[in-house]
C-alpha cells in the first residue's frame, strides 16, 4: 500500500510541475491545462493511500506480542496424590469387553468354550449341521410356537420326518427327568420312535434312565464334543463357522426369531438382554445367560 501511494503521489507531481519547464507555447498551455485535474487526482489518491498505511501500522504496533508458551511439566505423583491419567487410561484399556458390547475372539478348535461362548440359537444351528452332516434331511423350527421341537430330521428313503431333535443351550444346569417326559410326549403325539435331546449341560440320572428307557439319544454338552470330534477337519471347521456366524453371543428372541437389545432397568438394577419388538414383545433374558 506504501509503494502505491508514493507512485502516485509522484505520478502526480509529475504531471503539475513537468509542463512548467517545458515552455509557453500555446500547445504545452494546452497539455499543461488537460495534466492539471488528473495530477492533482493522482496526487490525492496518493496522499489517501499513505495515510491508510500509517494508520494500519500504528494500530499493528499497539498490539501486544503473545507471549511465549511452554509445557508445564507435570507436577510429580507424590505431590499430587492421585495417579497419573495415563496409567488410568493404560488400565481402562486393558480391560476386557463384555460379551454384551462386543463379540469375543472365535476360537480355532472345538471345545466347552465354545459352547458357552454362542447363543442358543448358534446352537441350534450347529446341531442342524451336525444332523446333516450324517446324511439326515432337516428342517428347523427355531422359534415361536415350535411344540417341544427345534429341528426336524428326514431320510431320503422314509416319507415324512424320522426323528426330531430338542435343543437346550444351558450352562451349569442340568436337563431334568420333566423336560425329558415333555419331550417324550412330542414324540408319541407325531408317532414316533426316535429322538434325540442335546443340551451343552449335562443330564441327571433319573433324566438319563428315562431316555434309554424311551429310544431318546441324550446328547450332552461332552457327547457332542465326541460326535463333532469324529468328523474329518474340513466339517469341524464347518461347524465353527456355523457357530460364529454374525453377532453369535447376541441371544435371539425365542418369541419373534429377532436379535435381542441390552436393557437397562429404568430404577436400576443388572442389565438383560430384551426384545427388539417392546412392548409388543416383552421376552427377556438375563444378561450372564447369553455367555
Amino acid at each position: 500500500m506504501q509503494d502505491k501511494g508514493l507512485s502516485l503521489c509522484a505520478l502526480g507531481i509529475g504531471m503539475l510541475v513537468v509542463p512548467l519547464f517545458a515552455g509557453s507555447s500555446p500547445m504545452v498551455t494546452v497539455l499543461a491545462s488537460a495534466l492539471r485535474m488528473p495530477g492533482w487526482m493522482a496526487l490525492a489518491a496518493g496522499g489517501v493511500l499513505l495515510g491508510i498505511h500509517q494508520i494500519t501500522k500504528a494500530k499493528a504496533e499497539t498490539i501486544a506480542p503473545l507471549p511465549h508458551l511452554t509445557p508445564r511439566a507435570p507436577a510429580p505423583k507424590e505431590q499430587e496424590g492421585l495417579p497419573d491419567i495415563r496409567d488410568q487410561i493404560a488400565v481402562i484399556t486393558r480391560q476386557p469387553f463384555s460379551p454384551a458390547s462386543k463379540a469375543r475372539e472365535a476360537a480355532t478348535s472345538w471345545s466347552p468354550a465354545v459352547f458357552a461362548a454362542i447363543e442358543w440359537r448358534r446352537f441350534e444351528a450347529v446341531c442342524e449341521k451336525l444332523f446333516a452332516q450324517a446324511g439326515f434331511e432337516t428342517r428347523s423350527q427355531s422359534h415361536g410356537a415350535d411344540g417341544g421341537v427345534d429341528i426336524w430330521l428326514h431320510s431320503r428313503n422314509a416319507e415324512g420326518a424320522v426323528s426330531v431333535v430338542q435343543c437346550k443351550h444351558w450352562q451349569g444346569k442340568a436337563v431334568g427327568v420333566k423336560e425329558m417326559r415333555e419331550f417324550f410326549g412330542v414324540m408319541s403325539s407325531h408317532k414316533l420312535q426316535r429322538g434325540t435331546y442335546a443340551t451343552t449341560s449335562t443330564y441327571t440320572a433319573d433324566a438319563r434312565q428315562f431316555a434309554k428307557d424311551n429310544g431318546i439319544n441324550a446328547l450332552d454338552g461332552n457327547g457332542l464334543l465326541a460326535l463333532i470330534a469324529k468328523r474329518t477337519p474340513e466339517q469341524q471347521q464347518a461347524l465353527l463357522d456355523v457357530a460364529y456366524e454374525g453377532e453369535y453371543w447376541r441371544p435371539t428372541c425365542a418369541s419373534c426369531g429377532i436379535k435381542m437389545l441390552e436393557r437397562t432397568p429404568a430404577k436400576g438394577g443388572a442389565q438383560f438382554w430384551g426384545c427388539s419388538n417392546y412392548p409388543r414383545c416383552k421376552s427377556r433374558l438375563p444378561m450372564a445367560a447369553a455367555r
